[in-house]
Order: C-alpha cells, then structure tokens, then sequence
C-alpha cells in the first residue's frame, strides 16, 4: 500500500500509541461494564390482532358480516404479508402480519393506517358489533411474571391487593409496564324463575325497570343563593349485592321486594373469559416490561428489592411468588457464552504462543484485548447489548480478528530473519500486506452482508452478527497496522538478525510442501477436475443433509398444550386442567407449573407465538429442574397423551421452547378453498396421507367437528297475534341462559354490572328450552314452545381464513430427531396426487416451519446480489484484473465440499444458522485466495519465473494461511457444543479445514491453469 504509512507513523510517535492503547483497554472495561444483558436480541414482531364481537352470531355470518369487511380494508395496506382470521359463535378476531424488519416507527404508522381504514368500514357492520379491539403490543415481552395468590380471600379483596403490588412495582425505575392478568369481572346475579315471574304477573322488563330506574345518575337541579349555588342529590343508588336485593317492585298493587322473588348473589363472570391457576391454585398474575434499551439486570435486582418490601406489608393469607425472571436468564445466558468466549479466547492464545513462540506470541495475543476493547466502545455507543447473537458474533469474530496481527507480525518476522532491522520491517509489512489485508477483511464482511441487510424477522433477530463481526475485522485491521507494529517493535527478539543468512524456509515441512505445491501445479487438470468432482459430490450430498429452520431452545421450560372439541365451555377446560395438575405435583422433577386457561401465556419468551382467545385452549408453563429433567418429563408427558386413557376427551401437545420467530406447529399443509365440506373432504386425505408418515407424529386439523346449535324456529304469525317479536323472544333467551346486564353499582373506581339471568335449573338442562314463558307486550304469558319449535341442529364452531380464502390446516409434530423442512420435503410429493385431483379453485399450501425458513432465505437471497457486487468491487480494487477477480471469485463456493462432510459426520442439520456460515465461509475463503494471488502477482512483478513464483509464494504464505485457519477452527470447538450457534461452528469449521488445503494445493494449480503457466526450461 502506496502513500501515507500507518505502521510507520505508529513506530515513530511511540507515546501516541502507548496512550491510544492505554484508553482503548480502559474504556473497553467500562463500556463492558455498562452493556445491558439479554438473552435474546430485541426485534419487533410484525403483527396485530383485531377482535370482535357479535352476540348472538354464527361463526359464518360474523365471517362474511364482519371479519371480510376488515380483511377488505387491510388489504391495502403496504409490506402486507397476509392476513388471517377466525370467527366463533359470537365473537372472531384478525391477525394482520406485515413483512419483516420494517422499524418501530414503520410498524407504528402501519398500525395507525390499519386502524384508521378499519374504522373507515366500521359504519357498515350489523348492529350490535362490538368492537374492533386492537393488540399491537406483541414486541412486548414480559421481564417478571409474579403469581399473588390468597385461598382464604375472596377474588375482589385478591383483585385490591393485585392494585397495591401494581401501583408499587411502577415506581420501579426501568419499569415500562405493569399488567395484571387474569382478573375476573366482578357481578352482581338476579337470578329469577320465568314461571314465578308468569305467576305474579311480572314481566321481565318490570324488574329491568326497577333496578335501572332506582340506579341512575340524574341531574336534581340546583339553588343560586346570594352566596353559593348548592346542588340537590338523589339518594337511593345501589351500593352491594344487598342493596340491589332491597330494591322494591310494584306488582299487582302490591310492593314486593325483588330478594322475596329473586337470588341476589354477588360473583364473578361467568363464564369465566380467561383464568390463571399456579402450582394447582387460582391466582392473578402481574406482568412488568422493561422499559427499551434497559438494564434487565439492574432492573431484576429493584424488583427484587421492591418485592421484599411488598411481601412484608401483605397479610397472611396472602402470598406473591415469581415465576418467571427474565434477569436470571439472562444473566445466566449471557454467563454461559462468556465462559465460551474465554475458553475461545485461552485456544486462539494458546495457538499464537505455540505456533509464533512466547514473544510473537504476545504481540498477536495483545491484539485481542485491543480489538475487544474497542468493539466494546463502539458496542455501547451505538446502543447493542450482549445477548445470544452479539456474544456469538464476538466468539466467530474471536477466530478471524488475530488474521490480520498474524500476516503483519509474520511478515515483520520474515523480514527480520532476512537481516531488517525493526523499524525497517514494520513499515515493510505495512507496505506489502495492509492492502490486501483490508481486501480480504472486507470480503470476510460482506460475506456476512446478506443476514445484516435481510428484509425477514429472522434477519432482524440474527442481523447483528453482520455488525458485530463487521465491526471487530474492521477495528482488527487498523490494531494490525498501528498497535501490532509497535508492539513488533518493541517485543521481538534482536537476534533474528543472526539468521539474516539462513533461508527461513528451509525446512523439512516446507521441502514437503513445495513438493506438493510443484506437483498440484504440474497436474493441475487432474487437481482441477478432482476439486470440481468433490464439489457436485457436495452438492449431491447436501440432499442427504436434515434441513431446519432454527434448533430447540436449550431452556428447562416446557410447553403443554390442552385442546378440547370446538365448543366446549371453558368450566370443562378448567376441569381437566385440575386433573393434569394432579399429576404434575406428583412429579419431582417439576419445580413449579402455571396453567393458563381461555387462551394462552404472556410473552414471557422472545420467540412465544401468542394463542387468541379459545375457551377450549389451556396452556401449562412447567418449570423443571434442568435439561435432563425437562426430557424426563416431556418423555412422561408424551407417553401419557399417547396412551389416551386418561384424558381421552382432548388432544395434548408437549413443546420445548423455540429460538427464532415462532412458527406454531412445524409441519403444516393448508387447504384453501371455497366450500367447507370440500375444504373438509380434501384437508381429511391429506391428514390421512401425512399420518402414514414415520417422520410426524399427532396429525390433526386446526377445526373439524360441528358443534350442536338449538335452532328456534319461530312461527312469525302466532308470535304477532300474540304481541310478541323475534327482538322479545331473542331478549328473554338471552337473559334466562347467559344473562343481560340492567345497570351498574358504582363503587370507588369500579363499575360492577348487575346482570339478571334465569335460575340455574333454567340455565342447566338445554331440552327445557321450549318451557320459558314468553311475555307479551299486551301482559300475556305463554310457553315458548307455543310460538316456536326449537330443534338441534349442527353448524361450524369456528373457521379459518387466509387472505380472504377459506383455509383448514392439515398439522403435525415431529417424531425425535427429524426436522420440520425435512419432514415437509420428504412427505410432499406423497401428496402430489390429491394435489393434481384438487378441483378448480382449490389450493394446497406448505406452511410451518420450511414456510418461514423459505421467507428467511429469500429474504437473504435479495440481498445476495448486493454482497456479490461489493465483494467483486473490493476485489477489482486489489487485483486490478477481470482476469484475476474472476478467478479468486470462483473458489468461494468450494468450502462446501467441507461442510456437507462436517454437518454429516457430527449429525447436524442445515438451518438458518448453518446457512449463514457457509456464506460468511466463503468471504473467508476469497481472503486467503486473494492475499495468496497478491503474493505471486508480487513475485512475478519482482522478475521472478511465474512457474517458480507461485511455489515460492505458497510456501511463504503458508504459515500465516495454517495459523489463521488454526486460530478459526479452534475458535469454534467451544461454540460447536451451543444448540443454537453449533450448526453454523461445525459447517465453518469443516469449510476452513478444506479450505487451507484448497489455498496452498488448489489456488496454485488454478492460477497455473487460469494464465497457461508453464515451467522454465
């Protein structure tokens, strides 16, 4: 490199460099110090929900009424990925999913619009739609879940209690949001007998009446005097349960109390809407956010101070527990890759100091803390932290950042062998290698391009190893041009001068080296063909290879998931959930479980997919006491729902945690299409067929059986002649079966409906429907059965739409050890002849894991021509030559023929992850091609034969090539263990161990090759 030279300014202003060094390792320590802990990187989840709800309506009528209406206004939205919807009886929802890596602010004006060109349509749904109700909170994940407990107090005093830890936790600094879950609605019940009311000549609306009018607020007028004004006050307004049961009804010039002719009862909603139970115990739970860009540990040890405080002042009776601590994991996650990172860090030493000697040792070793340092700085002052992709980053870094220290050092030594003194030998170095040393560095990071710039949620998840890396090579480069020399300087030894007449390569592994070299270089059509065999070898091989999306999360936690037929009521959800809770605390290897029933579990984990409402769902968060117990138990688990004896009545489902965006069941096939008995008929073949297949286990449609619907049939002529309508008869089901609130006791900052309903026989048995008395406007009182027939009939409970297309989800596990995009590749040509008889208008789809893995492939696939044009443009730039930049271009791919043998000898599968390493791979292999072909180019301008040069410069770059790739390779050995950064340590280092022997034996023959080199005569 020509110009202005860095290595030697850096030798000449010594107390310059001292200084920079000095501030470079203590800011380093105190940016360290001062990086926030995660577990996993933050990145937005991209999708809002939207629900609704219409009382009374079939699950069709609210899809067609409502739900299309909202999928008609999304649908314009911009970077829309799809939408989906649900509709129930009575209520559905809408799940509107945007295209990844779109930025808080983008998402929030996404948001904004969808809720603005819902609203545009909200004057066109039915009457008595209530609604829509938005959730974009998804990026929201939950630091602390507590559990407050009280057996011996009722739910309202549990409920104030709840109030007082809440308002208690939001002083806590770091603290953004403090929700408390699961809270039951508290009611006050009038439950009355449609018969006795017929007796006494009541209507309903009398009692409706009595409450409400007794109940209301209204303006009692006001007095001016000369002084004041002074208002008038109506007393009267119900206050308790008791009070509502004193309320005075006129009947038959009679006053009747309404307790004498009613139950007056004060409870909770019922049915319940969602319910949270912790170690067999109904509990509310309290959920705390973090605040963004906080210090989760900072924040977890006030929480834990403040919670101190709280279980001091509660009664007893009353007990909080937390059962989910982000802190601790974090803390203990990011323990777990530091101790990683120092192993990682004591090899590449270790290897510095057994390959270069005790001094060059240390001249390379002092790099890393240098470069660690100030990556630390940069790391802080752009706002990252260290959590499971950035401490992977640093680790991969670790292998790459001594390259550079060790070419400069290596040359230096040369030199100095060769008679240079110091001084002379640094600036040498910086002249003959900085160049191609940035050449190569740059490559190596836009090698990491395409995961750094993916427009995908799991580009945004693992995106920072683009930076992190990128930053570290960066940084290494300029510590390789300014602190390396000075360091040369002042540490090597004077007397390599002595062996100034010595040819440091004459040695016997040289001798056998050039041996090698020379014969590559003669028989480089069989070296070229023999590579080329190798590599479609690979290719081939790569088939053979499991493929996967992300690996397993390495946490004890694990999922279950109870699933009951569509329609069943919530109370018999719960009650299986009490029976499971028998038998897990029976199990020691648990140490503690929550059971979430109506819907699923707050985001307590970054990649959790959130479960909508279903009061058929319950979800089980078990907490055991590590990995092996976790597999002990999910073994138990399994075994038990297998079996199916003893909850023979619904479908359950152990899962392990999951890293990256969450993808629900791994191996999906979706039927679409228009009518749901075909949907139905297609999704039952294709259950069928997926279920013959030994990779996937518990296949299973996401809706399937009707559910029984009491049809009233009303004869519209008797029910006039009577005075009676559809409006009155629907009124009286409705208050007599579920219940219609009439008003409201105000207590403090509560509103507490009064809700008046049928009694409980009247609600219980279905078949005496036909019996409620039916009252007519004119005062008379019939059996409803006089005006209507009620027959049962069968309908859809729910049903699911994919951008506006009729959808029904063929889904399945995964039988242990198999992967969901294998599975799906291997069982979807099975399926080729349902697909080739599906009628016109019907589709079949994949969905699931291999879906995402697709989208997160394509997102790095866009990016794939940019990283080409830079690599290409930073290679013009070094080798000057088409020619040349072709050619180091072209052995970029060839670290596969190691990889496929890695990832197939250890048994690991090819995933997102992996996918990444074998791109960086290739930036690494262009390096060492690059600053190899820089050598010979060099040599040959030097007047060297072109035969003997590339020899000659083989063996000369072969230490630096074996000592960087030695200090990559080991580098990894800690890191291959990880769940989650193994697959992508094992495929780089089986790719570098290739890729060494593919430098110094096939680099040679394919440039002799390339330029027709021939030998001197």
């Amino acid at each position: 490199m020509k110009g202005f030279n860095l290595s030697e300014w850096a030798v000449t202003h010594r107390t310059i460099v001292i200084f920079l060094m000095i501030a470079s390792l203590l800011a380093g320590v105190f940016s360290f110090l001062k990086l926030g802990r995660l577990e996993d990187p933050n990145f937005n989840v991209p999708a809002m929900t939207a629900v609704v709800i219409w009382p009374g309506a079939s699950a069709e009528e609210l899809q067609n009424q409502v739900l299309n209406r909202m999928e008609q206004a999304v649908q314009e939205l911009p970077h829309l990925n799809y939408v989906q919807s649900f509709s129930r009886q009575g209520f559905g929802g809408m799940t509107l999913s945007i295209n990844g890596r779109q930025s808080s602010a983008e998402l929030k004006e996404l948001w904004y619009q969808a809720r603005k060109k819902i609203s545009d349509r909200r004057g066109e749904f039915p009457a008595g739609v209530q609604g829509p109700f938005y959730n974009d909170e998804y990026t929201d994940v939950y630091t602390s879940l507590y559990a407050l407990r009280g057996d011996d107090i009722s739910q309202a005093e549990l409920q104030e209690f709840a109030e007082h830890v809440k308002r208690r936790l939001q002083t806590v600094p770091n603290t953004n949001k403090v929700n408390i879950l699961g809270e039951q609605a508290e009611k006050v019940y009038v439950e009355l007998s449609t018969r006795r009311l017929a007796a006494l000549g009541l209507s309903p609306q009398a009692v409706f009446a009595a409450i409400a009018e007794q109940n209301q607020v209204r303006p009692a007028g006001a007095v001016d005097t000369y002084n004041d004004r002074v208002f008038a006050r109506i007393d009267g307004s119900l206050q308790s349960a008791a009070d509502v049961a004193e309320v005075s009804i006129e009947a038959g010039g009679n006053l009747l109390r309404l307790g004498d002719i009613a139950t007056v009862t004060s409870g909770y909603e019922d049915p319940a809407q969602f319910l949270i139970r912790h170690n067999g115990h109904a509990v509310l739970a309290i959920g705390v956010t973090m605040v963004p860009d906080g210090n989760i540990l900072t924040l977890g040890r006030d929480l834990e101070k403040e919670l101190t405080a709280i279980r001091a002042e509660l009664p007893v009776g009353v007990e909080i527990e937390q059962y989910a601590d982000q802190s601790k994991v974090a803390e203990q996650s990011v323990w777990e890759f530091e101790k990683v990172f120092l192993e990682a860090l004591i090899i590449v030493l270790a290897v510095s100091f057994l390959f270069l000697g005790w001094r060059t040792g240390i001249v390379v070793a002092a790099s890393v803390p240098l470069v660690l340092g100030i990556v630390a700085v940069l790391m802080y002052a752009f706002g990252w932290h260290l959590d499971r992709i950035t401490l992977g980053a640093l680790i991969i870094a670790l292998g790459l950042l001594v390259d550079d220290a060790i070419i400069a050092v290596e040359m230096m030594v040369v030199k100095m062998e060769q008679g240079w003194d110091r001084v002379r030998a640094a600036t040498f170095a910086y002249t003959s290698t900085a160049f191609p040393m940035l050449t190569g560095t740059l490559v190596t990071i836009a090698g990491f391009m395409p995961v750094g710039f993916a427009e995908s949620t799991s580009g945004e998840y693992a995106g920072g190893i683009f930076w992190i890396v990128g930053m570290a090579l960066v940084v290494s480069w300029f510590v390789a041009v300014i602190f390396t020399p000075y360091l040369g300087v002042v540490m090597l030894p004077n007397n390599l001068a002595e062996k100034a007449h010595n040819d440091p390569y004459n040695k016997p592994v040289y001798h056998r080296l050039r041996r090698w070299v020379d014969f590559c270089v003669d028989h480089r059509k069989s070296v070229l063909l023999a590579t080329g065999g190798l590599f479609i070898a690979a290719i081939l091989g790569m088939k053979l290879v499991q493929q996967q999306f992300f690996p397993t999360a390495s946490r004890p936690e694990l999922l279950v998931e109870l699933r009951l037929k569509e329609g069943s009521s919530i109370k018999a959800t719960e009650r299986e959930v009490k029976r499971l809770e028998s038998l897990l605390l029976k199990d020691e290897d648990i140490d503690y479980f929550t059971a979430y029933v109506g819907q699923g579990s707050p985001r307590f984990y970054i990649s959790l997919a959130p479960e909508l409402p279903n009061p058929a769902y319950a979800q089980f968060v078990i907490q055991t006491g590590g990995l092996a117990q976790r597999e002990a138990v999910r073994t138990r688990l399994m075994t038990l729902f297998d079996e199916d004896q003893v909850f023979p009545q619904l479908r359950g489902r152990v899962l392990r945690l999951e890293f990256g965006p969450p993808v629900g069941f791994p191996v999906q096939f979706r039927v679409i299409g228009p009518d749901p008995m075909e949907v139905r008929r297609i999704a039952y073949e294709v259950r069928d067929t997926v279920r013959a297949s030994a990779l996937v286990r518990d296949t299973q449609l996401d809706w399937n059986d009707q559910v029984r619907v009491m049809k009233v049939r009303i004869d519209q002529n008797k029910a006039r002649l009577l005075g009676v309508s559809s409006v009155d008869i629907a009124n009286l089901l409705q208050t007599a079966l579920s219940g219609a609130p009439v008003s409201q006791i105000r207590r403090g900052e509560e509103l507490i409906d009064i809700v008046v309903r049928g009694t409980p026989e009247e609600r219980a048995r279905v078949e005496n429907i036909g019996d409620l008395s039916v009252f007519s406007r004119t005062g008379g009182v019939v059996p409803l059965s006089q005006v209507a027939s009620i027959e049962p009939v069968f309908e859809e409970p729910v049903l699911w739409r994919r951008n506006r297309h009729l959808q029904l989800t063929v889904k399945s596990d995964l039988a242990d050890g198999v992967q969901g995009p294998y599975a799906t590749q291997q069982i979807w040509p099975s399926l080729q002849p349902i697909i080739d008889a599906l009628p016109p208008g019907y589709e079949l789809q994949q969905g699931g894991a291999i879906e995402e893995s697709l989208k997160a492939n394509k997102a790095i696939g866009a990016v794939f021509p940019v990283m080409l044009i830079v690599m290409l443009m930073v290679l013009m730039f070094q080798l000057q030559s088409f020619s040349r930049m072709f050619m180091v271009f072209l052995t970029a791919p060839l670290g596969l023929i190691g990889v496929v043998p890695a990832l197939l000898l250890f048994n690991v599968p090819f995933g997102f992850v992996a996918l990444l390493g074998v791109i960086a791979l290739a930036g690494m292999i262009m390096r060492n091609s690059v600053i190899l072909v820089d050598q010979i180019e060099q040599d040959i301008a030097a007047g060297h034969e072109p035969w003997q040069a590339i020899v000659d410069a083989t063996v000369r770059r072969s230490r630096p090539v074996v000592l960087t790739a030695a200090a990559a390779v080991l580098a990894m050995v800690p890191l291959s263990t990880s769940v989650f950064w193994g697959p992508m340590a094992i495929s780089i280092m089986g790719g570098l161990v290739f890729a060494t022997g593919l430098t110094l034996l096939f680099v040679p023959a394919l440039y002799a090759a390339w330029f027709k080199v021939k030998r001197a005569s």
